[in-house]
């Protein structure tokens, strides 16, 4: 069954990653409704209606989603039981099993060690005993990640040795846990992937991603890594989707290894922050995709006009006053999106520019030139 223009798609979550999909949404003539705990959010600055509720007010979200045709989300920390709420009384996409994977760590690397996709060596730690047992069977130095709830690199610790480990969960609250291996690393990448409702199926390519205090810096498309690479990236991907039954748009963030390895890192059931430059540089973006996807539309062409780069603006960009929009716009081929978001805030994500050119060193370039023209010097 398609779910056609004039139709009322719902959001759980309100920030950037609504208002591009809102904006999608309500461009192929779609209402859009929102729920998120703030008011006056990104989201809920496009959309038709913004409901103020917390996600875990079962009560709520099954009202909610009673007034739409179709939900979806831009936020995955939604429970479980939220989740089934909504799914109990409308066609929710990705479905909830989806959700509960993608946003618990234990679970996500225990599904895709099972499916056989390469991960990072991990432990789960729900006890001092295992905190002792994954000591003796991972090598330090590692990183200890609480099991939900963490991102941007909120609740992890880089822990040095195994004699460390006590003190990192300690200050995590001893809740449950993962420790993982460091990797000899080379560089990070993602595939953005769309699954339609017959199964049908596209990708983006992977996207190469630089970051920078555990926040993703800068986005650059084509990944430069060999074809092999990113066939396999792609692949992976795919057989993600097909085994979760999933319908809309996933992220799966990778590590390539010096030794060439790919290890599969974190999955995103949404649009993700990587693939904002879809947004200018492809025949569809992301947002329209998972528009069409949830909506049992034909899949747009994921087709990239050229390569490009996106630099995140956070508010730390603000540091020096108002920025300089005159001065970034100045270079005539980036794009500026903003947020909405009226206060700014270290590490908070206020917007991004991309910018289009010939090569990926090139649009890199110019982004990240744009960005620092941003700054007033004082």
């Amino acid at each position: 069954m398609i779910i056609g223009p004039g139709s009322t798609v719902g959001i759980l979550g309100g920030g950037q990653l609504g208002r591009m999909f809102a904006m999608a949404a309500r461009r192929l003539g779609y209402r859009v409704h929102t729920l998120a705990p703030e008011d006056d959010t990104p989201t809920g600055q496009i959309a038709d209606v913004e409901v103020n509720a917390s996600y875990d007010d079962v009560d709520a979200v099954r009202r909610f989603a009673q007034s739409v045709d179709v939900v979806t989300f831009e936020f995955e920390n939604v429970s479980a039981a939220a989740a089934a709420a909504a799914e109990a009384v409308a066609i929710v996409r990705p479905n909830g099993r989806s959700l509960a994977i993608a946003q618990h760590r234990i679970r996500e690397k225990t599904f895709l060690s099972e499916l056989g996709v390469p991960v990072t060596p991990f432990a789960p730690i729900r006890s001092p005993d295992d905190l002792a047992a994954a000591a003796r069977t991972l090598a330090c130095p590692a990183v200890l990640k609480t099991a939900s709830f963490g991102y941007d690199g909120k609740g992890q610790i880089e822990v040095a040795t195994a004699e460390a480990l006590p003190e990192a969960w300690q200050s995590l609250g001893r809740g449950e846990a993962i420790l993982e291996a460091f990797i000899d690393l080379d560089r990070e990448i993602s595939v953005i992937g769309a699954r339609g409702v017959g199964g049908e199926w596209s990708h983006f390519g992977p996207f190469e991603n630089a970051h920078a205090c555990h926040i993703l810096d800068v986005s650059v498309a084509p990944a430069g890594v060999a074809a092999a690479v990113a066939a396999q990236a792609v692949d992976v991907t795919r057989t993600i989707m097909d085994a979760l039954d999933y319908v809309g748009i996933l992220c799966v963030e990778f590590f390539v290894a010096r030794d060439g390895r790919l290890l599969a890192n974190e999955l995103a059931p949404r649009p993700h922050n990587s693939g904002h430059l879809t947004f200018d540089a492809c025949r569809t973006s992301q947002f329209e995709q998972q528009l069409r996807a949830i909506c049992g539309l034909p899949l747009g062409s994921p087709e990239m006009l050229q390569p490009a780069a996106m630099a995140n603006l956070l508010g730390d960009v603000w540091d020096q006053g108002e920025p300089d929009w005159a001065a970034a716009l100045a270079h005539p081929d980036v794009k500026l999106h903003l947020y909405g978001k009226s206060v700014p805030r270290p590490g908070r994500k206020m917007g991004h520019l991309t910018a289009l050119a010939a090569t990926p060193a090139d649009a890199k370039a110019r982004v990240v030139a744009a960005r620092t023209a941003l700054r007033r010097t004082i």
